[in-house]
């Protein structure tokens, strides 16, 4: 098959593409035929009739090797490029937005013939046709000098004709043409000259269309349409001002205004100008006209009584109240601005003008006249924005506020002319996370925000100390301000009951040098020395007992910042792994086998063991015992057996192991003794096993 070259980027070489073809719901595009100059070089056109038209796409590869096609935003593949029994690579193709695409194209890839060297591509760019039509009906063919119309088009494809909204000047017509959302083409239509006129009007489109010998236009055939042009009922008079002020000294003065001569005006006379045209209108201005000038126009006074938009009709010139000519203008109040409010970043308008350094906020500012007022800000930038309102009533600026702002207060000025309104610069102050705040009670700092529920220390806590980092609280993109900080102190003992309370009520640290506001932080009271908990404390941490607490509870101080803030509680626990004591307990039913003998007497009564005992902690839990103790002493085997003066009494230095129930709440426990040692009185060695009777007070 024969080939054509359309490759823009294809590397020296043998050609990647023998043959590409398009196919429609309708027809099949070759790239060997069906082909275009575009912009000095060939395109592959083909005929659409939807925005997101899909097409079938086959690529026949000039050697065996397989394709690949990479991928395009203008288009989604939706199947994989698969090989068909013609040799040719199949997929197909969904366009997104065939009108408004720019630069359509293919890129074809194969792989290169030897490791290392990029892959050969191949560029086929697209030309999407479209039909389009374009028609114009009226009804009424009657036009007025001086009067726009505007009539609706009718369109195949309105999204294909160029609308650029502006106006096409003309001799006979002035027009132009404006595309709605809703995709509706209005023509404006502005006659000039009276008499039977032909309106041509000549409109482009978006994609082009094919002539014959494979050109493309863009220029759709023009429209006529004869239209009947008459003199307007009324004369429109043009003056030299688009907008006037009313104010104190235009109503008593008057402003100087030009005007087209009106042919029947007499100098230094006042003509009366109204909103209606039938008598009784209400009174808008008053013309006096002063002086002809060279030009065919008229010098006059004019003194505005009420405000007039120009969108809201026309003004009638009256003599003896009866219309004569017309005009328009905008008539508008002096610019007064009465109220004036900031939006900050995710909250709500506010009356408080107080901005922050880095911060970009929307200024509102409300009152008369505003649409014609030049509002500047002093030495703040405004940032143009798509919410921007600007209405009579009211007007929205965006303004960011520099992070190296060095003053206290910014202006708002109209015209160069001060409002009596500032925006105060306020540092920021919000609450920034508390891992700026570390605590020491061992070796190293840690943040307190890593410290989460208890910390078990095993060692005499000297001392804790909370140290400040400054340089972690302001970044040059993120301003928090000055940090205002309470702590609780608490210290508890073993059993929960409070030993100690100290508050800090009011701690600042004020951002390091780092931030880009630093010297705006400038505060005698910033602190930067660590907060010693043992200069506070009356009892200090290295004199409490095995598992007191000290709970230290460290917040923003709310009513710094209008919001609760962060808080952290810091709890330490003084943990022990063993307990020693003297214990004094009552062993009874003992079951003892002395030296010498092959078995175990009989059940003992009830014997006194006086022990120096070891108790061990559970690892994993506060103050909570194991189930055993060991422990050394004295045992009188029998010491209460009052009945027989034959009791087997004896004392003995003993070794014993006892079990005991770990429940807090009983208050009799039995516990299990298992033990060896040497009794004094027969001066035998002995074990001994059995239960005994505690009681917890």
């Amino acid at each position: 098959m024969p080939r054509i070259a359309v490759a823009q980027t294809a590397p020296a070489g043998p050609p990647v593409l023998r043959e590409a073809s398009l196919q429609t719901d309708t027809a099949t595009y070759l790239l060997s035929r069906n082909t275009v100059a575009v912009q000095g070089g060939p395109a592959l056109y083909f005929w659409y009739r939807r925005d997101d038209e899909t097409v079938e796409l086959r690529l026949y590869p000039a050697n065996a090797k397989p394709l690949r096609l990479r991928r395009n935003p203008d288009f989604q593949q939706l199947d994989s490029l698969t090989k068909e029994d013609d040799g040719g690579f199949r997929t197909r193709l969904k366009f997104q937005n065939l009108t408004s695409s720019r630069f359509l194209r293919l890129v074809v890839e194969q792989a290169a013939d030897s490791a290392g060297r990029a892959p050969r591509r191949e560029v086929v760019p697209l030309l999407p046709l479209v039909h389009t039509t374009l028609g114009l009906r009226v009804a009424d063919n009657e036009l007025f000098v001086g009067e726009e119309k505007v009539f609706e088009l009718t369109s195949s494809n309105a999204r294909n004709v160029h609308a650029t909204g502006e106006w096409v000047r003309g001799a006979e017509f002035d027009y132009r043409l404006v595309a709605e959302a809703s995709g509706t083409l209005r023509l404006h239509v502005l006659p000039n000259q009276l008499g039977l006129r032909t309106l041509a009007v000549k409109l482009q489109t978006e994609r082009p269309i094919l002539l014959a010998g494979n050109r493309i236009s863009y220029q759709l055939p023009v429209l006529k349409q004869e239209f009947n042009v008459k003199a307007s009922r009324l004369r429109f008079l043009s003056p030299d001002k688009r907008s006037v002020t009313m104010d104190d000294v235009s109503r008593r003065k008057g402003t100087e205004l030009i005007l087209d001569n009106g042919r029947s005006f007499e100098l230094r006379r006042t003509y009366r100008v109204e909103d209606q045209e039938e008598p009784g209108g209400t009174l808008i201005a008053e013309i006096f006209t002063r002086q002809f000038l060279s030009n065919d126009r008229v010098l006059c006074y004019l003194r505005p009584y009420n405000t007039h938009r120009q969108t809201e009709g026309y003004l009638y010139i009256k003599e003896n109240d009866v219309a004569r000519y017309l005009t328009n203008l905008d008539i508008t109040p002096q610019t007064v601005i009465r109220n004036v409010q900031v939006l900050h970043r995710g909250g709500e308008w506010t009356s408080g003008l107080s901005v922050s350094p880095g911060e970009t906020v929307d200024v509102r500012l409300e009152g008369e006249g505003l649409q014609k007022a030049r509002i500047s800000f002093e030495d703040l930038p405004v940032i143009p924005s798509d919410s921007s309102v600007r209405t009579d009533a009211r007007l929205v600026y965006r303004v960011r506020v520099p992070v190296s702002y060095d003053k206290r207060k910014s202006n708002i000025y109209n015209a160069g002319q001060a409002t009596g309104y500032t925006l105060n610069i306020k540092e920021f102050q919000r609450p920034h996370p508390l891992d700026f705040v570390s605590v020491t009670y061992g070796d190293a700092a840690r943040p307190i925000t890593r410290l989460n529920g208890p910390v078990l220390y095993d060692g005499t806590i000297r001392d804790v100390v909370f140290q400040f980092n400054p340089n972690a609280i302001d970044t040059p993109d993120l301003l928090f301000g000055k940090q205002y900080l309470s702590f609780e102190i608490r210290t508890l003992n073993s059993k929960g009951e409070l030993i100690e309370l100290r508050n800090v009520e009011s701690l600042l640290v004020c951002p390091g040098d780092n931030s880009p506001r630093a010297t705006f932080y400038q505060d005698k009271q910033c602190r930067t020395d660590p907060l010693s908990l043992n200069s506070l404390l009356g009892r200090k941490t290295y004199d409490l007992d095995e598992w007191s607490r000290i709970v230290v509870t460290v917040k923003h101080v709310s009513s710094q910042y209008g919001e609760t803030g962060y808080t952290q509680t810091v709890e330490l626990v003084l943990k022990r792994h063993y307990k020693f004591d003297i214990d004094v307990s009552f062993p009874a039913g003992l079951l003892t086998r002395k030296e010498k003998e092959s078995s175990f007497g009989d059940l003992g009564g009830i014997s006194l063991a006086t022990l120096a005992q070891f108790s061990f902690y559970s690892p994993n839990k506060i103050n909570r015992l194991r189930p055993y103790k060991i422990g050394a002493g004295f045992v009188a085997l029998n010491a209460f057996n009052l009945g027989s003066s034959s009791a087997n009494r004896d004392l003995g230095v003993v070794i014993l192991g006892s079990v005991y129930p770990t429940r807090r709440e009983a208050k009799f426990t039995f516990p299990l003794y298992l033990g060896g040692g040497y009794l004094l009185g027969t001066n035998q060695w002995f074990f001994m096993l059995g239960p005994g009777i505690g009681v917890r007070l």
